[in-house]
């Protein structure tokens, strides 16, 4: 089965050619504005065309310089799968350099000596709403849905982003290298996803994951039904939802084609034509233009497997990929049917019961989504605490595995948190595994990860040192904490039980 991120998916083609175009990242000066003549020409000429600019707010992230690190003596977990006991890992130029045993270190490498320990992957969260949904939890800081129609595909998450959100610390501490911050459920389309690096930045463009696709958030069930049937509107049912997105992939589908005409006749010989104009742009429309043409990965909030099973209809119907399903608590009954179409599951390890369409989830779920042949199964948050102690949710789902009778081994599991969530947000061929060439996000455990009492003690994000236990006064902190009280007995609460 092809992954998501394989070259020769249709997808991928797409996005290969349209990543030809992007604008090169920007440099990021602190305190300064993001600015480039580049990304201004751009932006002009895409104006006076009267169509979509490429490369607009762009990722301003630079990974920072930082000495060669080799990490010797530990269990490790190289995310695909595979364990290496007694291995070493060599950190080199943001990359992974190496993976393997008696590994030579260059003559400027930092040493760290991790007998006992334990490294894997960075950890990556496919569904987050850190920064749109930041703490402190108040009115003034809820920016993630944009409940005002069914359809919000214009707006974008990452323009709701408070980069000084606590959480994202916090996350950090859990290991968490990689966040996929998603729009709210309340609309059938609910906006643009982004990817962001777990880093401190002032901007959420420092944030930005350079050359990440974004996802459309789209909802299932009972949300958006609630929300617009209560205001005696569509959808107030499942089927005015079903309506409701093929109405709109129906009106994607001309502008795409309007957009086509128009560019074929600019080639040939348009421009010399006065009458000759730009269809009008629609920033709705083009985000599900851009969904149909492989650009922007689909993330479909939806619970119950007849409804998903409608939804991977509809997605044939408009030739478009679903790449995962969220929360997804009755994915168990149509695993097969998932993984024969290359559709990924992010769960919760046990969520259940908080409203009817979650009425029949089960806490072997995720266990027999995974079971299936070439699945691809994914260990979500969807909360600012579960994703402090995600390998603990994972970790659930193997006591439930051994309940069954199948032991799920920890080279296995990390796949739930790492190379499978990177599938998720077209990412695996950059982060996800322990690979040489791919970006050095590692985290070092002070014992297998999946024990109630594993903690991180040191976490590498493009090889450069994120966060250090052994040093809570050095750790970053968000503006916002900075010399409140509170948060000065957190760190000295922090820093008294990673001694135990």
């Amino acid at each position: 089965m092809l992954s998501i991120s394989d070259p020769n998916t249709r997808a991928t083609r797409l996005r290969t050619r349209h990543a030809a175009g992007l604008i090169a990242t920007l440099s990021l000066t602190l305190g300064a504005c993001a600015s480039s003549s580049g990304l201004q020409t751009t932006l002009a000429t895409a104006a006076s065309a009267n169509t979509p600019a490429v490369g607009v707010y762009p990722s301003t992230y630079t990974a920072p310089a930082a000495p060669p690190t080799l990490i010797r003596g530990a269990t490790v977990l190289i995310g695909n799968g595979e364990r290496l006991d007694n291995a070493d890992v060599l950190l080199q130029d943001g990359v992974i350099q190496a993976v393997g045993s008696a590994l030579a270190a260059p003559a400027d490498a930092e040493i760290i000596e991790a007998n006992g320990k334990w490294i894997t992957p960075g950890l990556i969260d496919v569904h987050s709403h850190l920064g749109v949904y930041p703490s402190p939890g108040v009115e003034a800081h809820s920016d993630g849905n944009e409940a005002t129609a069914p359809s919000t595909a214009n707006v974008w998450a990452e323009h709701s982003i408070w980069p000084q959100d606590p959480g994202f610390e916090k996350a950090l501490h859990g290991g968490i290298t990689t966040l996929h911050v998603l729009p709210g459920s309340a609309n059938l389309f609910g906006g643009r996803s982004v990817t962001v690096k777990n880093i401190h930045s002032v901007t959420y463009q420092g944030m930005k994951f350079p050359g990440a696709p974004h996802g459309l958030k789209m909802a299932c069930g009972e949300n958006p039904k609630r929300v617009y049937g209560n205001r005696r509107t569509a959808p107030s049912t499942r089927m005015g939802n079903v309506a409701g997105w093929r109405a709109q992939w129906i009106e994607a589908q001309e502008y795409a084609r309007d957009q086509r005409v128009y560019a074929d006749r600019l080639a040939n010989g348009g421009a010399n034509n006065p009458m000759l104009r730009p269809p009008k742009r629609d920033l709705r429309l083009e985000t599900l233009a851009a969904v149909l043409d492989g650009e922007i990965l689909v993330q479909h909030h939806c619970y119950r497997a007849d409804e998903m099973a409608i939804v991977l209809d509809m997605a044939r119907e408009f030739d478009y990929q679903v790449t995962a399903f969220h929360h997804a608590t009755e994915a168990y009954k149509i695993s097969n049917l998932l993984a024969e179409r290359n559709v990924c599951a992010a769960m919760w390890a046990d969520w259940w019961g908080f409203k009817m369409e979650s009425y029949d989830a089960i806490p072997e779920n995720m266990i027999i989504v995974d079971a299936a042949k070439n699945s691809c199964a994914v260990v979500h948050s969807d909360s600012e605490e579960g994703i402090q102690r995600l390998n603990q949710e994972a970790a659930k789902g193997m006591a439930f595995a051994k309940r069954m009778g199948i032991e799920i081994t920890p080279e296995h599991a990390i796949r739930w948190l790492t190379s499978n969530a990177a599938r998720v947000i077209g990412l695996a061929d950059k982060i996800g595994t322990l690979e040489p060439g791919k970006m050095a996000d590692v985290v070092i455990w002070n014992q297998n990860p999946f024990s109630v009492y594993a903690l991180t003690e040191k976490i590498f994000i493009d090889g450069a040192l994120r966060f250090d236990r052994s040093n809570p006064p050095a750790l970053p902190e968000s503006d916002f904490l900075l010399g409140q009280p509170a948060a000065t007995r957190a760190v000295a609460r922090f820093t008294s039980e990673g001694a135990q």
